[in-house]
C-alpha cells in the first residue's frame, strides 16, 4: 500500500467516505448508469445514519485507507448467514493499482474467515470490466447474473461473484 494506512472506520470517517464515494462513483458509473441513479444510490448507501448504524452492528465491518489525512479507499463487508458479502470496495481513481484494494480485500477476507464464513460474495455491474478483471485476478468467479430491482424505477444489472473460503 506504499504510503497509505488501513484501519477500521470510525464515526469521524463517515463524511470522508461519503465524499470519496461520490468521486469514485462519478468516475466509475457515469458511463454505466444514469446520474439520477448514481445520486439515489449514493444518498441511500452512504447516508451518515445508515453507516453509523452499521458501525454499531457486529455483523458489519468497515475499513478506510488513508494517505496523510485524505481518504483514498474504503470497504464494507456484512455477514450473510454462513457467508460474507463484500458490499463495497472502492479506491480513488488516482490511487488505483497501488495495493490499496488488495489490502482492503485481504482485511475483508480475514474478517470473513474469523467469522467462519464459507464464502465471500459480491455484486459487480456487468459493464464494470475493470472490477470484473480485478476480482477474477483474486480468484472470484461469476456464479450468477441478475437484474436487481432497487426501487424508484432503478435496477442493478450485476454479476454475482464468489470466492470460496
Amino acid at each position: 500500500m506504499n504510503d497509505a494506512s488501513l484501519h477500521r472506520l470510525t464515526a469521524e470517517d463517515i463524511d470522508a467516505v461519503s465524499a470519496l464515494a461520490r468521486t469514485v462513483w462519478q468516475a466509475t458509473y457515469s458511463a454505466l448508469i444514469s446520474q439520477a441513479q448514481i445520486d439515489a444510490m449514493l444518498s441511500d448507501r452512504y447516508a451518515a445514519d445508515r453507516i453509523r448504524a452499521q458501525l454499531d452492528d457486529p455483523r458489519h465491518a468497515w475499513w478506510i485507507a488513508r494517505r496523510d489525512a485524505s481518504a483514498v479507499g474504503f470497504a464494507h463487508a456484512a455477514l450473510d448467514g454462513a457467508d460474507c458479502k463484500l458490499d463495497k470496495l472502492y479506491v480513488h481513481p488516482a490511487r488505483q493499482r497501488q495495493g490499496i484494494g488488495t489490502a482492503m480485500l485481504k482485511a475483508a477476507l480475514d474478517w470473513a474467515r474469523q467469522h467462519r464464513c464459507r464464502r465471500l460474495w459480491l455484486q459487480v455491474n456487468r459493464g464494470n470490466a475493470q472490477a470484473l478483471a480485478a476480482y477474477r485476478k483474486y480468484g472470484f468467479r461469476i456464479v450468477e447474473s441478475r437484474v436487481f430491482d432497487i426501487g424508484h424505477g432503478f435496477v442493478m444489472d450485476d454479476h454475482v461473484m464468489e470466492l470460496t473460503l
